[in-house]
């Protein structure tokens, strides 16, 4: 139980393990869980069903005004329905980052996220946390993997939902090619703090790397 005032911002890229490990510290220190990754998702896949071009940016931003992104219990709601399953597919996986690169999706979505912790102790993970959306979070962590090891996790989790016509090194070359966009995009790129605290999962158990973060937290 959080005793005092709590912002933690967890920043990595795809794959690395942030939400899960973001998750499990939200149950343990009863904080508001928020997965901005999911809200940029959740606009990509009303993107995709309205069958406009991701890189057709007049036509997303007029989608925006009448698009409706929250969460509540934990769950995703894209105008009023759940959607936390439908967000996950790949075709979801393949557009995010060009949708999410877009100067005036960022701002909306920034603000919407800074009024989150403006009333909650919450820990919020995506990819601009600690630099841009909360630069004066409690703690700030950067969570990180091999991209090998990040690209058989994604390929496992596919399977698991039954994805069809995947590979190992189809889903490799994807995870490369978002680094390149989310780490090169001109707004709010993807890249460490230099306050955070550096998380390598690689070869840690979620467990592992939550009491690693916990200690540091504790300590603090």
């Amino acid at each position: 139980m959080v005793n005092r005032r709590l912002i933690i911002a967890v920043d990595g890229p795809a794959g690395a393990g942030k939400s899960t490990i973001a998750k499990r510290i939200a149950e343990i220190l009863e904080l508001e869980y928020i997965d901005t990754g999911a809200m940029y998702r959740a606009l990509t896949l009303k993107v995709i069903r309205a069958g406009i071009d991701p890189e057709d940016t007049e036509n997303i931003l007029k989608l925006m005004e009448t698009t409706s992104i929250y969460f509540k219990d934990n769950h995703i709601y894209l105008d009023g329905t759940t959607v936390d399953n439908e967000i996950r597919k790949k075709i979801v996986n393949n557009n995010v980052s060009v949708i999410s690169k877009i100067k005036e999706v960022r701002e909306n979505m920034v603000h919407l996220q800074r009024s989150l912790a403006e009333s909650s102790n919450l820990i919020m993970d995506g990819r601009d946390i600690g630099t841009v959306v909360l630069p004066n979070a409690n703690y700030k962590f950067f969570i990180t993997a091999s991209i090998e090891e990040r690209g058989r996790r994604r390929y496992k989790e596919l399977l698991e939902k039954e994805e069809k016509n995947i590979s190992y090194e189809q889903i490799l070359t994807e995870i490369k090619n978002r680094d390149r966009i989310d780490s090169t995009r001109k707004i709010a790129p993807l890249k460490k703090s230099l306050d955070a605290y550096e998380i390598d999962t690689t070869e840690k158990t979620v467990e592992e790397c939550v009491e690693e973060i916990l200690r540091i937290i504790e300590g603090g």
